[in-house]
C-alpha cells in the first residue's frame, strides 16, 4: 500500500490518498453506457493501435475499467471512456483484470478520456468531495498528465495538460491534431462511417502525418493495390499483342 498526501487547492481540505489493490469481492458498477456510441469510439481508438503493434503486454489500454483509489479511507472508483497506462505489471496467469490501481498494478495513467454524452456533463465537474467529480479526481487526485474530453455529436476535441498540478487547456496544430508525446502520436478528429455509425471520430497519426487505420481500411488498400497491378498486367498484355508478341510464348520460354 502506497500513501500520498495530496493538497486539494479548497481551504482545509487536504486528501489522504492511499493506493491499494480492491479486493475479489469488491462489487463494481455495472451500470450500462450512456449511449451506443462510446464503445464503438473506444474499440475504433483501440483497433488502429493493434495493428502498428503498439499494444504489447507492458502497456494497458482500457475503456470502461474501473480506476481506483483510497481518498480520507474511502474507496473511490472511476470508469473512464477510454485510457492509456504506459507500463503496468504482468497478472497472474488465468486473470483478468477488474480493475486497476495506479502505483501498485504499474504506472500513473498517461492519458485519460471521456466521451460527453447528453447528461449531466459530469466529465467537467470539479466537485472536490466525496464522492468527487471526474476533472478534481483526474486533475488532483490521481494527477494525469493528459484528460481529453470528446463531444462526438459536434466533432469537439478538447486537451487539459497538468501544468503544476492543474489542468490548463490546450491549442491544437493547425490540422487540428494534438501531439502525445507519451504514445509518439497525434489525436485528432476525422468525419466518416465506421460499421453503422457516420460521424465524428478520434483518429491517430504519426509523426509523419500518416493516418493510423483501421482494419477495413487496411483490407480496401490492399484491395486497391491488387487491383491496379492487375490493371497494369492487362495493359502490358494488350501492348505486347499490339506489337506481335504472344505473352503466353514468353511465359512458356521462361
Amino acid at each position: 500500500m502506497t500513501f500520498a498526501q495530496v493538497q486539494s487547492g479548497v481551504p482545509h481540505l487536504t486528501y489522504q490518498v492511499s493506493w491499494q489493490k480492491l479486493p475479489e469481492d469488491y462489487p463494481l458498477s455495472d451500470e450500462p453506457v450512456e449511449n451506443t456510441s462510446q464503445p464503438l469510439l473506444a474499440a475504433a481508438l483501440r483497433e488502429s493501435l493493434e495493428f502498428i503493434g503498439f499494444l504489447i503486454s507492458e502497456r494497458l489500454v482500457a475503456s470502461n475499467l474501473g480506476i481506483c483509489a483510497t481518498v480520507n479511507g474511502k474507496t473511490i472508483v472511476k470508469a473512464p471512456d477510454w485510457f492509456y497506462v504506459p507500463r503496468v505489471l504482468p497478472l497472474e496467469p488465468q486473470r483478468t483484470r477488474r480493475s486497476y490501481t495506479p502505483r501498485v498494478e504499474g504506472d500513473i495513467l498517461a492519458v485519460v478520456m471521456e466521451f460527453l454524452s447528453e447528461t449531466d456533463g459530469g466529465e467537467y465537474s470539479a466537485r472536490p468531495f466525496y464522492p468527487y467529480g471526474k476533472l478534481w479526481f483526474y486533475e488532483r487526485i490521481l494527477q494525469v498528465p493528459l484528460y481529453i474530453i470528446f463531444e462526438p455529436e459536434g466533432g469537439t476535441l478538447e486537451i487539459r495538460q497538468l501544468v503544476k498540478g492543474l489542468y490548463q487547456v490546450q491549442q491544437l496544430d493547425e490540422n487540428g491534431r494534438y501531439w502525445i508525446a507519451s504514445m509518439n502520436l497525434y489525436l485528432g478528429i476525422w468525419h466518416g462511417t465506421k460499421a453503422e455509425r457516420t460521424g465524428y471520430w478520434l483518429r491517430w497519426w504519426d509523426e509523419n502525418g500518416n493516418l493510423l487505420l483501421w482494419g477495413t481500411e487496411q483490407l480496401e488498400q490492399e484491395r486497391q493495390r491488387a487491383e491496379q497491378e492487375r490493371q497494369r498486367a492487362d495493359r502490358l498484355e494488350l501492348y505486347l499483342r499490339s506489337q506481335g508478341i504472344d505473352p503466353d510464348e514468353l511465359l512458356s520460354n521462361n
